[in-house]
């Protein structure tokens, strides 16, 4: 099989770097891909945007099967162009995609299927939202409606902060994803993903993991794509997944399939875990990132069939297998992110860090003139075993101790809630 995986961040490295392992795979292909990448596959420079040039590519290579890493992909419907061209791809519809391209788009859903979210309310008036904002008062959740590359949330604890949050979306601070904002009551719980893969009729479960959205120490600063993750989560008890999975991913795979618009690819469930049990706070079309470097670096069976059978409808009496170990992410970003940032600086004491228990996935990198430079705002993937949390994320920090990135910086608390627990 000849495989081209789409997209050039952590997450995609990942994919290839678990895709590569299958004895399935003859010739594997990332377009763009990053720095990392090119080490194990043929990175070509594809404009992603492009989706003529996407399959052109795809068919002067000889490429029978597209994996779709990206959110924006998902959304702008490549998925449904590869498929037309004649060429399998795993990645969910335009229409199914929505799930995370539009906030309002789940909660009407939600509101169908009586799946439990939280309460909310859309707007395209930024006077009508700010007046709900001050009849509900804070705390509150603005969320931006569209794709705003996990930066359109806002946790407003005070009514000043909620009625910023409200005026940046409807000033485009988020582009044509702040033309519409969901506003929702803040759930009261801990936040944990729940990963599964469905050919729009079997569910395949897969994992749990939790992620690390703030930019500091201790959960502070500002929201980003995620600074680190673990895998699996604990507080999400084998009950509390049965839970979801009846009430919530469950109905949702129904739910799609009898509207129309089956689902095919992975779903994740960002899940809040409240006193009345998990509640959905958002799906994400995708595997998320750095979620899936975690998860690649735990999998024990070959990705390649698992993929393969939800993209062609084929995935019922599949199983999977994971190590019985603990995988934890650090990310390291350039200073900066999620603000401005520079690019270009250049990142040594990598080489000979992987082995068996310890893997650097790259995301914003490349390479020029033998030298690795970072090209964007998250940018290496410090993914490491363990027996524990605490002895995952200590083989992690040692990895990043060893790489030599003056203008990086990461936070050092990774996995705090659960060694906390761990240890008590």
């Amino acid at each position: 099989m000849r495989v081209m995986v789409i997209g050039s961040g952590g997450r995609e490295h990942a994919l290839a770097w678990k895709i590569a392992q299958s004895p399935l795979v003859e010739a594997l292909y990332v377009a763009p891909g990053n720095g990392g990448t090119e080490g194990l596959a043929t990175n070509l420079p594809v404009d992603l945007d492009d989706h003529a040039a996407v399959i052109a590519a795809a068919r002067e290579h000889g490429v029978d099967f597209v994996v779709v890493g990206p959110d924006a992909q998902v959304v702008a419907g490549l998925g449904d162009d590869v498929r037309a061209a004649g060429i399998a791809c795993f990645c969910p519809s335009r229409e199914a995609g929505q799930l995370e391209g539009s906030k309002s788009f789940t909660k009407a859903l939600c509101d169908e299927f009586d799946i439990p979210t939280a309460a909310y309310a859309r707007f395209t008036d930024e006077e009508a939202a700010l007046a709900h904002v001050r009849a509900q008062g804070a705390p509150i959740v603005i969320k931006a409606d569209g794709l705003a590359a996990g930066k359109g949330v806002t946790v407003a604890m005070r009514l000043e902060e909620a009625e910023a949050a409200v005026s940046d979306c409807f000033a485009g601070a988020f582009g044509q994803a702040g033309a519409a904002v969901v506003i929702e009551e803040m759930m009261e719980g801990e936040e944990v993903s729940l990963f599964v893969l469905t050919d729009g009729e079997a569910i395949l479960p897969l994992t749990t993991a939790q992620d690390h959205k703030r930019a500091h120490d201790g959960d502070t600063g500002p929201n980003t794509g995620g600074m680190g993750a673990y895998s699996p989560a604990p507080v999400m008890t084998r009950e509390l997944f049965e839970t979801a999975m009846r009430r919530i991913v469950e109905p949702t795979v129904r739910g799609m399939a009898r509207r129309g618009t089956p689902y095919r690819g992975v779903l994740y469930a960002g899940l809040m875990l409240t006193a009345d049990g998990p509640k959905l706070v958002e799906y994400n079309a995708r595997f998320g990132d750095p979620e899936c470097q975690v998860m690649m670096l735990r999998l024990d069976s070959d990705i390649v069939p698992l993929l393969h059978a939800a993209a062609t409808g084929t995935l019922a009496g599949h199983e999977v297998r994971w190590k019985d170990q603990f995988a934890l992410t650090v990310i390291m970003a350039t200073k900066g992110y999620p603000g401005a940032y520079g690019k270009g600086s250049e990142i040594g004491g990598i080489e000979g860090l992987d082995g068996p228990d310890l893997v650097v996935f790259h995301a914003g990198t490349k390479r020029a003139g033998g030298r690795l430079l970072a090209n964007g705002g998250r940018v290496l993937n410090v993914t490491a075993l363990g027996a524990s949390v605490r002895k995952a994320q200590q083989r992690a920090y040692h990895g990043v101790d060893q790489i030599d990135w003056p203008e990086g910086f990461c936070r050092r608390d990774i996995g705090w809630r659960e060694i906390s627990r761990e240890e008590s």
